[in-house]
């Protein structure tokens, strides 16, 4: 059971996580490319946050919701 434990770790921290290792290596040359993940997250995230909102906007021109204040039964 201790070898299983050992081969998770093994993977994460020698496999997995081996890029992540490179960018922070990289970060005295060049902070930019050393941050290049948490750019594409942000990408990610404000394309994400776009289309969500532009879903919202979306369904509240068509009137889909049901915006009365008795709209639940516990209400």
């Amino acid at each position: 059971m201790k070898d299983l434990f050992y081969a998770i770790q093994d993977l994460f921290v020698n496999v997995l996580f081996a890029p992540f290792d490179a960018f922070r290596a990289q970060e005295l040359e060049n902070w930019w490319s050393a941050n290049i993940m948490n750019w594409i997250f942000m990408i990610v995230g404000a394309v994400a946050i776009t289309y969500w909102m532009l879903q919202l906007k979306k369904f509240n021109a068509n009137n889909e919701e049901d915006k009365s204040i008795s709209s639940h039964s516990y209400l």
